[in-house]
């Protein structure tokens, strides 16, 4: 089949951690045999701003490390979308693109498009900013997938869209692994943006004052750090290095005993069920979790045995006292983390539900294409 993306970006990750699930997508599809064309901006904020952190070599980079990953960048006035969609039979469109592309393609499907063309939903824009995603004109579109059934529900009730599916992030298993050769060097890692004040205090709860009363070796990278927070940072004693590219997460994961996440609050409190794509790329690289609360409304791990949950400060400087102190703990954890992911939360898990609800649309067409793409079980993933 001919799967068409239009994306935001595939090869820059500057803040924009919803490229992490995109890629391993392509690349499940294509050892599907699939043929996928992905386009994206050739002035996406994404891209200007990996440059700037990184250096103008920062795509060549990821093109290195992505080669299969054959991105064709575009000018919007100059896309040619007649063009970028023949031949197409599934059409997948990321919500960061341009309200006026994410029309002009419901349109052009509207119009007598051969193919199904799918929204896709990653972010808490459907709440928080629901005026502006309410203008999207997804008319024309077979339907919405959305990375949570509380996003789903929004998009049910507002009536955005007739046919919502629910469509979980997850890990690209043929990245995020473990690395059991690789020395421990940090007590804790941390990888994750300081954000717009909606984790704010949840990070020195979590975070800065943990790690300042326990006095952990700890690393954070990230961007979008105001020189407010840096300084708390180094404060606390954490050694702060930036922007990394999600090519070398794993790597950074590896070479510590344990992370943490700290959700944004609009996933605590009202986005519940949806973990960030940190979580899943965590427990995929075989490294102890502790979570900052968050409700696992719809069962996707298993909260204790996966990874532990502080409520508290207090609860979360306990279980980092506890895990450091035992080897066979954070193994345990670990593992059980590590099986979670591998038996329910692999990119090539969520390919095999793409193609099942492109199947439930078009059965004469994606019936077949639906049965060949069995996930891989735990011992073929490890």
């Amino acid at each position: 089949m001919r799967i068409v993306l239009f994306c935001h970006s595939l090869l820059a990750c500057w803040n924009h951690g919803n490229v992490h699930f995109l890629r391993g997508i392509v690349r499940e599809l294509q050892a599907l045999g699939h043929e996928v064309r992905t386009f994206e901006p050739e002035d996406g904020w994404s891209r200007q701003n990996q440059a700037k952190d990184a250096g103008e070599t920062a795509i060549e980079v990821a093109e290195a490390a992505f080669p299969e990953l054959a991105v064709q960048t575009y000018r919007r006035a100059e896309l040619d979308l007649e063009r970028a969609l023949d031949g197409a039979d599934l059409v997948l469109v990321h919500e960061w693109n341009e309200p006026e592309l994410i029309a002009a393609l419901g349109a052009h499907r509207a119009a007598g498009g051969r193919y199904l063309i799918l929204f896709h939903d990653t972010h808490h824009r459907a709440l928080t900013q629901a005026e502006a995603l309410g203008r999207f004109e997804l008319d024309g579109y077979d339907g919405v997938l959305a990375f949570g059934e509380t996003v789903r529900e929004i998009y049910l009730r507002q009536g955005w869209s007739r046919s919502v599916w629910t469509w979980h992030e997850a890990a690209d298993l043929r990245l995020f692994r473990p690395q059991p050769a690789v020395r421990k060097e940090q007590d804790l890692v941390w990888i994750g943006n300081w954000g717009d004040d909606e984790r704010t205090s949840e990070l020195r709860t979590f975070l800065l004052e943990p790690v300042s009363a326990l006095r952990l070796r700890t690393v954070v990278h990230g961007v979008r750090y105001p020189d407010e927070a840096k300084h708390q940072l180094a404060r606390a004693g954490i050694d702060y290095r930036g922007w990394l590219a999600n090519h070398r997460v794993p790597q950074a994961f590896s070479r510590a005993r344990l992370t943490i996440h700290v959700p944004r609050r609009p996933y605590v409190e009202q986005l519940r069920g949806i973990p960030t794509i940190r979580v899943f790329e965590a427990l995929a690289c075989g490294i102890p979790l502790i979570s900052a609360p968050w409700i696992d409304s719809e069962g996707l791990f298993t909260p204790g045995a996966d990874f532990l949950m502080a409520a508290n400060g207090e609860q979360m400087r306990a279980c980092l006292r506890m895990l450091l102190a035992e080897p066979a703990l954070r193994a345990e954890l670990a593992f059980h983390g590590l099986s979670t992911i591998r038996a329910r939360h692999s990119c090539r898990h969520r390919v095999h539900e793409l193609l099942a609800i492109a199947a439930s649309l078009a059965p004469e067409r994606f019936t077949s294409a639906a049965e060949a793409a069995e996930p891989l079980h735990a011992v073929e993933a490890a």
